[in-house]
């Protein structure tokens, strides 16, 4: 018996808000486990979406795609990452006044 992935699926939600996302929906849309996914609101409906990795955008023509949309995401997660790895490079750096 083959599942489709456009048949509605009860999800339950735990306590802390906590929905796991079909195994069929993760592979077929290559959402790794564990990763991350982007979840929005759009015309009245919860969005989930996978964050495409680095060698996925690769290549993509600007004119593809709305100004806003998942590729900026992604640049200002990663800039966002790169800020608090560096922040705490430095706390953890030793200190050299001695």
């Amino acid at each position: 018996m083959t599942s489709s992935t456009k048949e509605p699926t009860v999800v339950r939600v735990s306590q802390k808000g906590q929905a796991t996302i079909p195994k069929e929906l993760r592979e077929k849309f290559g959402i790794e486990t564990p990763g991350e996914v982007f979840v929005y609101e759009a015309d009245d409906r919860i969005i989930i979406e996978p964050v495409p990795s680095p060698d996925e955008l690769h290549g993509i023509h600007a004119d593809e795609h709305d100004p806003g949309d998942v590729l900026s995401r992604v640049r200002e997660m990663k800039e966002n990452e790169k800020r608090r790895e560096a922040d705490r490079t430095e706390r953890l750096r030793p200190s050299t006044d001695r």
